[in-house]
């Protein structure tokens, strides 16, 4: 026989008038506690700020995997200068490593890329401004997106300038008779190697601010907002540290 449900009335709580007691209370049936508690946890669990973290952790551990990378090419670096051959005439080792004169223009894109991350850090700081977020969560205007969107164009602008000056010393380098053939220097290779693998990251970082400055005028939600400025300001600072810290090997270990 099938099983028959029955609706049992709700208790209810009363205490006797006059002495402060609280009005009437239903106690109705839960159905084993616990009531929405759980699907409150999920929805906490997949909510925005959830799913910066998420991205955050994703960005953070490629940008490890690419800092080992420049690791191991200032191991490289540095091994270089102990690289000699044997002169056949002298029958003595002879060094290898011959130092170059680093283009000037290095020291202006080092200035230019810093500034750039100036500029990222101010977007970043704007699109999680707590008041203009929520105004535009009550819908009473776009303030955030606006005060975002000229900082991401400084930064893009400056990331461009800084890969032309880089464009800029390699053929000033070139001039000096230290192109990247088979008759490279280890000094001039490890010169074209190292800008040239940092060109290509920081190029990688353009298209990214570029998808940033589309997805600012796309993205309806401003949680999606805050993620793209978020996550491309991570990997812009990340960049900028790397040349830092690449400038100054090239400068003192010449």
């Amino acid at each position: 026989m099938p099983a028959t449900f029955t609706h049992s009335p709700a208790e209810t709580e009363r205490k006797e008038p006059g002495i402060g007691g609280k009005p009437p209370v239903d106690r109705r049936p839960t159905g084993g506690g616990g009531g929405g508690g759980d699907d409150d946890w999920r929805r906490q669990q997949h909510g925005p700020r959830e799913l910066l973290h998420r991205i955050r952790f994703f960005v953070f551990s490629a940008l490890a995997g690419d800092m080992m990378f420049f690791a191991v090419l200032v191991v490289l670096f540095f091994a270089g200068h102990f690289s000699s051959h044997l002169d056949p005439r002298s029958h003595e080792f002879i060094g290898d490593w011959h130092p170059i004169q680093l283009p000037p223009i290095l020291f202006l894109n080092t200035a230019v890329l810093v500034l750039s991350s100036l500029t990222v850090e101010r977007a970043r700081h704007h699109i999680f401004r707590e008041i203009d977020v929520i105004e535009e969560w009550l819908g009473l205007g776009r303030p955030a997106l606006y005060r975002t969107l000229p900082w991401i164009g400084a930064t893009f602008t400056l990331g461009a300038l800084f890969l032309a000056g880089q464009w800029t010393a390699w053929l000033q380098l070139s001039a000096q008779g230290f192109a990247f053939d088979h008759s490279s220097t280890p000094a001039s290779y490890f010169f074209y190697v190292i800008t040239g693998l940092h060109a290509a990251h920081l190029l990688l970082g353009l298209v990214a601010l570029a998808v940033c400055l589309a997805g600012l005028g796309l993205f309806k939600r401003i949680e999606l907002r805050q993620v793209a400025v978020d996550a491309t300001a991570w990997y812009w600072h990340t960049m900028g540290l790397a040349w830092v810290v690449l400038f100054a090997l090239l400068v003192l270990g010449q």
